[in-house]
């Protein structure tokens, strides 16, 4: 239930938090109609050549025929459904190893070298070694993208618990509480916003393994489609799967904001 201003001043003060609100959505939107207004009439006047970036009009006219031949939906579910579990394995693994490390400070130091290592290397260069490993096929997609998501959702979560102040744990410690209670009482509430930001960083990276592993070894799915676009020179098929790709990693991320909306309230 929403609380009522206390006072005049915080009644206009909230109005304007709202104005600006709505300010800025507007003006997203404008960016967005002005981009695509442009992409259309550059095309139209040949400012470009349509035939390799498109136009808005040719790719809502793909994804109607992809989606009048059946096909829209098996490449977006695909995909969806690919990403969708290796966000949610990744995030759960990162989280879980985070959590391994703070309760081993020994184990930490010890293997911080080795997550600084994995932090930089290019996980995109293990997927020929996937496909070898687990197979060709959906299995070796959602490792991708667990791979490319897991430590920078372990380091960025650790990061926020050991964020937390001493001060409080060696209160907790003074009362007598266990390492369980000063976890769950100061440190994780500490690091929830940190496993928030890990969780916007994870949409993206969850998005480009998927891609990459259906670069790589796919039947089906958008990534599938922009490869085999590419290489029969359907560009309009590339560009409108890249633009489903767009709204669909957009709606994962704003589900992310929305929850830490719930959280923080």
């Amino acid at each position: 239930m929403r609380s009522k201003p206390v006072s005049d001043a915080h009644a206009r003060y909230l109005k304007s938090i709202r104005r600006d609100a709505r300010h800025v959505r507007l003006s997203q939107i404008g960016i967005l109609l002005f981009v695509l207004l442009l992409w259309e009439i550059g095309a139209d006047l040949r400012w470009f050549d349509p035939f390799i970036l498109s136009s808005p009009s040719r790719v809502i006219a793909t994804i109607a025929r992809l989606y009048a031949d059946g096909s829209l939906w098996l490449h977006i579910g695909t995909t969806l459904s690919e990403t969708v579990l290796g966000f949610l394995l990744g995030t759960a693994l990162g989280a879980l190893i985070a959590v391994l490390l703070w309760w081993l400070p020994k184990l930490n130091r010890i293997l911080d070298p080795y997550l600084v290592v994995l932090n930089a290397l290019p996980k995109i260069a293990l997927g020929p070694v996937l496909i070898v490993w687990i197979g060709a096929g959906m299995a070796s997609i959602v490792v991708m993208g667990v791979l490319v998501s897991l430590v920078v959702t372990t380091v960025t979560v650790l990061n926020g618990f050991l964020a937390a102040t001493d001060e409080k744990q060696l209160l907790m410690r003074t009362l007598g509480a266990t390492k369980l209670q000063i976890f769950t009482k100061v440190v994780l509430p500490a690091g929830v916003p940190d496993l928030i930001s890990a969780l916007k960083i994870s949409v993206g990276m969850s998005w480009v393994g998927v891609i990459v592993g259906e670069y790589l070894v796919s039947k089906a799915g958008l990534g599938y489609l922009i490869v085999y676009g590419g290489q029969v020179f359907k560009l309009d098929l590339v560009m409108a799967s890249v633009a489903i790709l767009c709204v669909l990693a957009a709606l994962m991320y704003y589900a992310v904001a929305f929850l830490e909306k719930k959280v923080r309230t």
